[in-house]
């Protein structure tokens, strides 16, 4: 329960500071993202995270350049169901479009854990065509 207030902290701090002096141009850039992610192996369901995002997005001076940050908690829940817990998770990403029909993608997402547990991070790179 504390982390959870913990994040609504962060996500308050972080559209207050977002918004200050700037609200009029930034406009339409802030959102959140409830964002679920389930997890199975085989056919045996292992658990799953559901993420509750505020993010800002925006372009890098230029059309075909644009970026975005956002975190907030992460509710996890364990197969068994009685394990549950809320952590912090983050992500930042960038976006290129590189022509009107290929655009390119990448993202660095993290997690914070409990107790002696290292916090979770991952990285994302792709590639889209557009038909």
């Amino acid at each position: 329960m504390l982390l959870l207030l913990q994040s609504m902290k962060f996500a308050i701090a972080l559209a207050a500071l977002l918004g200050i002096g700037t609200a009029p141009a930034l406009a339409g850039n802030l959102y959140t993202n409830l964002e679920y992610n389930g997890s199975n192996t085989g056919s045996d369901y292992t658990g799953s995270t559901t993420d509750l995002h505020l993010g800002y997005e925006g372009d890098l001076g230029t059309s075909n350049l644009g970026y975005y940050v956002q975190g907030g908690p992460a509710f996890i829940n364990e197969d068994d169901g009685d394990d549950s817990d809320t952590q912090f998770s983050g992500k930042a990403g960038i976006n290129i479009a590189a022509t009107s029909k290929f655009d390119l993608y990448g993202e660095l997402a993290l997690q914070t854990n409990d107790g002696d547990d290292d916090n979770t991070y991952s990285s994302k790179l792709g590639a889209k065509y557009k038909f």
